[in-house]
């Protein structure tokens, strides 16, 4: 097992840890997670909402603890997901980078915002 999947199953026990001392599990179903994962992504997506990516910037500068707060969110509901699921989570992770080297080669994307399939 590598480091990343190491440190990956370390937090997954703390989260899993903190759910089962408050037996949240009855409530943490895969679909459960999913939308979860979608809520607090939307609370995340609230502190950029109309603004450009310059003001998004200053934002982050002017309110980087409470977006660290949503971005830890977002991360603890997807561990628990992946640990749920029965997924590697760093596993996975290493396989869609290969699978995105693959589509994205850095002499056709670099550079670009164009998806896989129009480069």
């Amino acid at each position: 097992m590598n480091s990343s999947n190491d440190s990956i199953k370390q937090l997954t026990l703390k989260i899993c840890e903190f759910r089962d001392a408050r037996d949240w599990a009855q409530f943490h179903s895969p679909k459960d997670l999913a939308v979860a994962i979608t809520a607090e992504s939307g609370e995340l997506l609230q502190h950029f909402v109309w603004q450009s990516a310059q003001q998004s910037e200053q934002r982050l500068a002017e309110r980087r603890a409470e977006i660290a707060s949503e971005v830890a969110d977002v991360a603890m509901l997807l561990f628990e997901f992946a640990h749920v699921s029965g997924i590697a989570l760093g596993d996975a992770i290493t396989a869609k980078l290969a699978r995105n080297e693959e589509r994205y080669p850095v002499a056709k994307a670099h550079g670009s915002n164009r998806k896989y399939n129009e480069l």
